[in-house]
């Protein structure tokens, strides 16, 4: 067996997810090695470990997601982690959760669209900087490599519902994030250990309000 059957048959024992969300992801997967050399969506030294560095990566987010949640909303979402990979899960455990990834380079939204249409699932995919949109009310916000964690909660201040959750994965660099947010936000926040990654964290942020 090859490394990277391997790999694949770790993440779907990792995560217990069907025969059919693995196909989609497979399919995910064969569609950035096809598009990254064009408009450089992840590092290409990422790409042989994909299934550890990107997939798990952004597949560990679902467990730390409430129950019951209708709507999920990933911001800077660029190659689609992990707003696909939650779409394609999504789309086997909770068909009725409305997952956006928000885009705001159109080379790459049309990428999400078109690995989205590729894999058979559904996800919106809004084509905008974050700054730009309406109030969106998420249940659940999540972003992956995209900001400081100060301007994070800046995003989720507008786009999350009041009573709503925040997902953030964070590296070595979190604890001095956390000691610039509070500066300026009161936090409830809870820290669960990364996956894929001995010095991570993710980040699951309930209420906050600004000092």
């Amino acid at each position: 067996m090859s490394a990277v059957a391997t790999s694949q048959a770790s993440f779907a024992g990792m995560f217990d997810v069907s025969r059919e969300t693995m196909d989609r992801l497979q399919a995910y997967a064969a569609l950035l090695v096809k598009w990254n050399p064009k408009i450089n969506l992840v590092a290409k030294s990422t790409i042989p470990d994909v299934w550890h560095r990107h997939m798990a990566d952004s597949a560990q987010l679902w467990s730390l997601a409430p129950q019951g949640v209708k709507t999920w909303m990933d911001i800077g979402s660029g190659a689609g982690f992990p707003g696909l990979v939650i779409g394609a899960i999504a789309a086997e455990k909770a068909p009725d959760l409305a997952v956006t990834l928000v885009e705001s380079d159109r080379r790459k939204a049309i990428f999400l669209q078109s690995a989205a249409r590729e894999m058979g699932i559904t996800v919106k995919v809004v084509a905008k900087r974050i700054e730009h949109l309406e109030p969106q009310n998420a249940d659940i916000l999540s972003a992956r490599a995209l900001s400081s964690l100060p301007q994070l909660l800046e995003f989720a201040t507008k786009h999350r519902k009041p009573d709503g959750v925040c997902l953030f994965p964070k590296g070595a660099r979190v604890d001095s994030e956390l000691t610039e947010a509070s500066s300026c936000w009161h936090m409830a926040y809870e820290t669960f250990p990364s996956m894929t990654d001995p010095d991570a964290v993710i980040l699951r942020i309930g209420e906050f309000k600004r000092v």
